[in-house]
């Protein structure tokens, strides 16, 4: 599962270019419950397009069934979203892996928007050598949700192997808390659930609004061990008691908050709107922050998932914490660059936020 913001944070929709019939299935999306699904829609989208459709021998029949209300294009892909994924993961990892190749290809040459922003982010951050790499790992990402999320737990397992776990049961030993930090790299899905199996862990989590996702997303993320805090003010005092217990949470730290939920900080030198909630979060269960990440091995051979101290200061304002948080972030990323999330829009400017000042990429 993924690991969730702080609270209220929303997630960036990537425009698409293209008809007006693709545009309106991804408006429709722009509630899902986190970047990933967003991505999953757009894919969605791309593959039934109008023009597609006029193609297939059944869209006559799908389009009056549609117009007669029965079944709306929407819930009809999200249904069968629910069903494919449920479908592919019974099939082995290496190859959903090929495939979801294939679709991060498809994705990137279909919509122009996504190349874009994809393309610009790897060139801003010195890894636009990476972008074939970046493509692929981008399609794999999606894929290997049906095998994470709906593939039988002991079987998911199996494909995941451990680094430096003693780290994490050191500070357990001692009767302290741990914020877990990922960034959107590798398969972060699969930290969440990997930690799980040693300990108890608490992540915050915003339920989807289409309900045709909830049997897929509540299913992954509600699993032995894995505890659910509402992304709101509740939820935050559920993490600050589980810390202050002595336990575990996670969070994903480069995801956009809202307005007042955040500060400017350079991420790859350009300023990011970035959400002081691990920080006072650690400082307020006076716990350690650990940062892991779960790297995806080639030909589907499984996961790495890397447990790594978090070497940075949190002693100064909330803006040096969390461009702190930040530099720890690139250099995890600068271990498998072409597994990051490269599409997802950093650097938005959320509604109601000023502009950084010229200080904040100082």
């Amino acid at each position: 599962m993924a690991f969730r913001d702080g609270f209220g944070s929303k997630e960036i929709i990537v425009g698409h270019e293209g008809s007006s019939y693709c545009d309106q299935k991804t408006a429709a999306a722009t509630d899902a419950c986190d970047a990933l699904a967003t991505f999953i829609f757009r894919f969605a989208s791309c593959l039934l397009t109008r023009r597609i459709l006029r193609k297939v021998v059944f869209y006559a029949p799908l389009r009056n069934f549609w117009r007669r209300g029965s079944l709306c294009p929407s819930t009809a892909i999200k249904r069968m979203l629910v069903i494919l994924f449920r479908v592919l993961s019974v099939f082995p990892l290496r190859m959903l892996h090929a495939f979801g190749s294939m679709l991060g290809w498809l994705v990137y040459l279909s919509s122009p928007s996504y190349r874009r922003r994809l393309d610009a982010n790897l060139a801003l951050a010195g890894y636009g050598a990476q972008r074939r790499a970046a493509v692929a790992e981008a399609g794999k990402a999606i894929v290997e949700l049906a095998f994470v999320w709906c593939g039988k737990p002991e079987r998911v397992a199996r494909h995941a192997t451990v680094e430096n776990w003693e780290m994490v049961q050191r500070v357990l030993d001692a009767g302290r808390g741990i914020v877990f930090l990922t960034p959107h790299l590798g398969c972060f899905e699969m930290t969440a659930q990997q930690i799980a199996l040693h300990t108890a862990l608490t992540v915050m989590y915003r339920p989807p609004k289409k309900n045709a996702l909830k049997p897929l997303v509540e299913g992954a993320r509600a699993r032995h061990n894995l505890h659910l805090a509402p992304a709101n003010l509740s939820g935050v005092r559920i993490l600050a008691k589980t810390l202050k217990g002595g336990q575990p949470i996670g969070l994903l730290p480069d995801q956009v908050p809202q307005e007042g939920e955040g500060v400017w900080a350079p991420f790859f030198g350009r300023p990011a709107y970035t959400m002081t909630l691990p920080a006072k979060l650690a400082q307020l269960g006076r716990a350690d922050i650990l940062l892991v990440y779960a790297e995806r091995l080639p030909k589907g051979h499984g996961y790495v998932v890397r447990f790594v101290p978090f070497e940075g200061d949190l002693s100064g304002s909330p803006a040096e914490q969390a461009a702190s948080i930040n530099r720890a972030m690139e250099a995890l990323i600068a271990r498998c660059p072409a597994q990051y999330f490269w599409s997802y829009n950093r650097y938005k400017q959320p509604e109601g936020v000023a502009a950084p000042q010229a200080e904040a990429v100082a």
